[in-house]
C-alpha cells in the first residue's frame, strides 16, 4: 500500500518502512507525527483519491533528524560589465520515516 501525501508545498509518493527527507517541520528527533493532507491511498485497483484530500487517511512517521542539504552556489555575471555576485544557500530539512498508512 501506499499514499501520496502533500506537505511544505510539495507531493511525495510514500510507503511503510521508506526514510523521507522533507521540508524542516517542528518537531523533535524520535517524536511520532501525523500526516492528514493525503491526495490519494491504495494499490492497484483500490486506489483512492481525493477530492482533494482523501477523508479520514492519516500516515504516521517517527522524525529521525534535522539537518541542511548541501550548499547550492549561486552565480551572476554580467559580461562586460565588471559585475559578478556570488552567493549560497543551504536548504533545511526534516528526515522521517514512515511507519504506518491508514486509509
Amino acid at each position: 500500500m501506499y499514499a501520496v501525501i502533500k506537505t511544505g508545498g510539495k507531493q511525495y509518493k510514500v510507503a511503510a518502512g521508506e526514510k523521507l527527507k522533507i521540508e524542516q517541520i517542528p518537531a523533535d528527533v524520535g517524536s511520532e507525527i501525523t500526516i492528514d493532507q493525503i491526495l490519494a491511498v491504495g494499490e492497484g485497483d483500490s486506489l483512492k483519491f481525493g477530492e482533494p484530500l482523501v477523508s479520514g487517511a492519516t500516515v504516521k512517521a517517527t522524525v529521525i533528524s534535522q539537518g541542511r542539504h548541501d550548499k547550492v552556489k549561486i552565480f551572476k555575471m554580467r559580461r562586460r560589465k565588471h559585475y559578478q555576485k556570488r552567493q549560497g544557500h543551504r536548504q533545511n530539512f526534516t528526515e522521517i520515516l514512515i511507519n504506518s498508512i491508514k486509509a
